[in-house]
Protein backbone atom coordinates (compact mmCIF):
# COMPACT_ATOMS: atom_id res chain seq x y z
CA UNK A 1 0.00 0.00 0.00
CA UNK A 2 1.23 3.49 -0.65
CA UNK A 3 1.51 6.25 1.97
CA UNK A 4 -1.87 7.71 1.01
CA UNK A 5 -3.56 4.30 1.32
CA UNK A 6 -1.96 3.67 4.74
CA UNK A 7 -3.16 7.03 6.08
CA UNK A 8 -6.65 6.45 4.72
CA UNK A 9 -6.81 2.98 6.30
CA UNK A 10 -5.50 4.36 9.63
CA UNK A 11 -8.01 7.24 9.60
CA UNK A 12 -10.85 4.84 8.83
CA UNK A 13 -9.79 2.46 11.61
CA UNK A 14 -9.55 5.32 14.15
CA UNK A 15 -12.94 6.64 13.10
CA UNK A 16 -14.52 3.23 13.61
CA UNK A 17 -12.85 2.74 17.00
CA UNK A 18 -13.91 6.17 18.25
CA UNK A 19 -17.46 5.65 16.98
CA UNK A 20 -17.71 2.29 18.75
CA UNK A 21 -16.36 3.57 22.05
CA UNK A 22 -18.83 6.37 22.67
CA UNK A 23 -22.09 5.79 24.51
CA UNK A 24 -25.32 7.04 22.99
CA UNK A 25 -27.08 9.83 24.84
CA UNK A 26 -30.35 8.59 26.27
CA UNK A 27 -33.24 10.69 27.53
CA UNK A 28 -33.54 10.84 31.31
CA UNK A 29 -35.24 7.77 32.78
CA UNK A 30 -37.86 9.93 34.44
CA UNK A 31 -39.52 11.06 31.23
CA UNK A 32 -42.77 9.33 30.32
CA UNK A 33 -41.48 8.36 26.89
CA UNK A 34 -38.39 6.68 28.35
CA UNK A 35 -40.34 4.46 30.72
CA UNK A 36 -42.38 1.62 29.27
CA UNK A 37 -45.82 1.78 30.85
CA UNK A 38 -48.38 -0.88 31.33
CA UNK A 39 -50.84 1.81 30.31
CA UNK A 40 -49.80 1.36 26.71
CA UNK A 41 -50.81 -2.31 26.91
CA UNK A 42 -54.17 -1.26 28.32
CA UNK A 43 -54.77 1.15 25.42
CA UNK A 44 -53.80 -1.40 22.76
CA UNK A 45 -56.13 -3.97 24.28
CA UNK A 46 -58.94 -1.42 24.60
CA UNK A 47 -58.68 -0.31 20.98
CA UNK A 48 -59.16 -3.91 19.89
CA UNK A 49 -62.62 -3.81 21.50
CA UNK A 50 -63.86 -0.87 19.42
CA UNK A 51 -67.45 -1.20 18.21
CA UNK A 52 -68.31 -4.00 20.63
CA UNK A 53 -71.83 -3.79 22.03
CA UNK A 54 -72.83 -1.98 25.20
CA UNK A 55 -74.77 -4.02 27.73
CA UNK A 56 -75.74 -2.79 31.19
CA UNK A 57 -73.94 -4.97 33.74
CA UNK A 58 -71.94 -6.62 30.93
CA UNK A 59 -68.48 -7.96 31.64
CA UNK A 60 -67.73 -10.00 28.53
CA UNK A 61 -66.97 -8.50 25.10
CA UNK A 62 -68.78 -11.36 23.35
CA UNK A 63 -72.09 -10.52 25.01
CA UNK A 64 -71.55 -6.79 25.72
CA UNK A 65 -69.82 -4.51 28.21
CA UNK A 66 -70.82 -1.53 30.27
CA UNK A 67 -68.26 1.15 31.16
CA UNK A 68 -66.91 -0.38 34.36
CA UNK A 69 -67.17 -3.90 32.96
CA UNK A 70 -65.08 -2.77 29.99
CA UNK A 71 -62.42 -1.18 32.22
CA UNK A 72 -62.21 -4.11 34.63
CA UNK A 73 -62.10 -6.64 31.76
CA UNK A 74 -59.35 -4.75 29.92
CA UNK A 75 -57.17 -4.24 33.00
CA UNK A 76 -57.46 -7.93 33.96
CA UNK A 77 -56.73 -9.22 30.46
CA UNK A 78 -53.99 -6.77 29.45
CA UNK A 79 -51.98 -6.19 32.63
CA UNK A 80 -53.40 -8.61 35.21
CA UNK A 81 -54.88 -5.92 37.49
CA UNK A 82 -58.23 -6.92 38.99
CA UNK A 83 -60.65 -4.04 39.37
CA UNK A 84 -64.21 -4.04 40.65
CA UNK A 85 -67.11 -3.90 38.21
CA UNK A 86 -68.25 -0.54 39.55
CA UNK A 87 -67.04 2.91 38.40
CA UNK A 88 -67.21 4.44 41.90
CA UNK A 89 -65.24 1.58 43.47
CA UNK A 90 -62.64 1.76 40.69
CA UNK A 91 -62.27 5.52 41.31
CA UNK A 92 -61.82 5.00 45.05
CA UNK A 93 -59.16 2.31 44.45
CA UNK A 94 -57.03 4.36 42.02
CA UNK A 95 -54.38 6.97 42.75
CA UNK A 96 -55.66 10.53 42.30
CA UNK A 97 -53.92 12.45 39.49
CA UNK A 98 -54.46 15.83 37.86
CA UNK A 99 -55.87 16.02 34.34
CA UNK A 100 -52.53 17.50 33.25
CA UNK A 101 -50.81 14.30 34.40
CA UNK A 102 -52.96 11.93 32.32
CA UNK A 103 -51.03 9.31 30.38
CA UNK A 104 -52.37 6.54 28.15
CA UNK A 105 -53.99 3.83 30.25
CA UNK A 106 -55.07 6.17 33.05
CA UNK A 107 -58.77 6.42 33.84
CA UNK A 108 -61.15 9.34 33.47
CA UNK A 109 -64.38 9.61 35.43
CA UNK A 110 -67.57 11.50 34.72
CA UNK A 111 -70.71 12.56 36.54
CA UNK A 112 -73.26 11.61 33.90
CA UNK A 113 -76.42 11.10 35.95
CA UNK A 114 -76.07 13.43 38.93
CA UNK A 115 -73.85 10.96 40.81
CA UNK A 116 -70.09 11.17 41.25
CA UNK A 117 -68.09 8.57 39.35
CA UNK A 118 -71.09 7.31 37.37
CA UNK A 119 -69.11 6.74 34.14
CA UNK A 120 -65.51 5.68 33.46
CA UNK A 121 -63.28 5.54 30.40
CA UNK A 122 -59.64 4.85 29.54
CA UNK A 123 -57.47 7.77 28.45
CA UNK A 124 -55.74 6.92 25.15
CA UNK A 125 -53.76 10.15 24.59
CA UNK A 126 -54.21 13.35 22.59
CA UNK A 127 -57.20 14.39 24.71
CA UNK A 128 -59.21 11.29 23.77
CA UNK A 129 -60.61 8.37 25.72
CA UNK A 130 -62.30 5.05 24.97
CA UNK A 131 -65.48 4.05 26.77
CA UNK A 132 -68.68 2.03 26.61
CA UNK A 133 -71.53 4.56 26.57
CA UNK A 134 -75.23 3.69 26.72
CA UNK A 135 -75.91 6.28 24.03
CA UNK A 136 -75.29 4.68 20.60
CA UNK A 137 -74.49 1.40 22.35
CA UNK A 138 -70.96 0.69 21.06
CA UNK A 139 -67.47 0.98 22.55
CA UNK A 140 -65.97 4.09 20.96
CA UNK A 141 -63.55 6.96 21.43
CA UNK A 142 -64.52 10.53 22.26
CA UNK A 143 -62.76 13.79 23.06
CA UNK A 144 -62.43 15.04 26.61
CA UNK A 145 -62.88 18.54 25.23
CA UNK A 146 -66.23 17.86 23.52
CA UNK A 147 -69.12 19.74 25.08
CA UNK A 148 -70.87 16.92 26.92
CA UNK A 149 -67.78 15.16 28.23
CA UNK A 150 -65.96 18.41 29.04
CA UNK A 151 -68.95 19.51 31.12
CA UNK A 152 -69.23 16.17 32.98
CA UNK A 153 -65.53 15.32 33.46
CA UNK A 154 -64.96 14.81 37.16
CA UNK A 155 -61.70 13.06 38.03
CA UNK A 156 -58.65 11.13 36.85
CA UNK A 157 -57.00 8.10 38.41
CA UNK A 158 -54.03 5.88 37.67
CA UNK A 159 -53.08 2.34 38.61
CA UNK A 160 -49.48 2.68 37.36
Amino acid sequence: MNLYGNRLALALALHLLIGCSTQPTLPPATTATAMPRQGNEVVIYALNLMDRDYKFGGSNPDTGLDCSGMVSYIFQQSVGIRLPHNARKIALAGKVIRFTELLPGDLVFFNTNGQSFSHVGIYIGDGRFIHAPKHNGKIRTDSLSSGYFKDHLEAARTFF
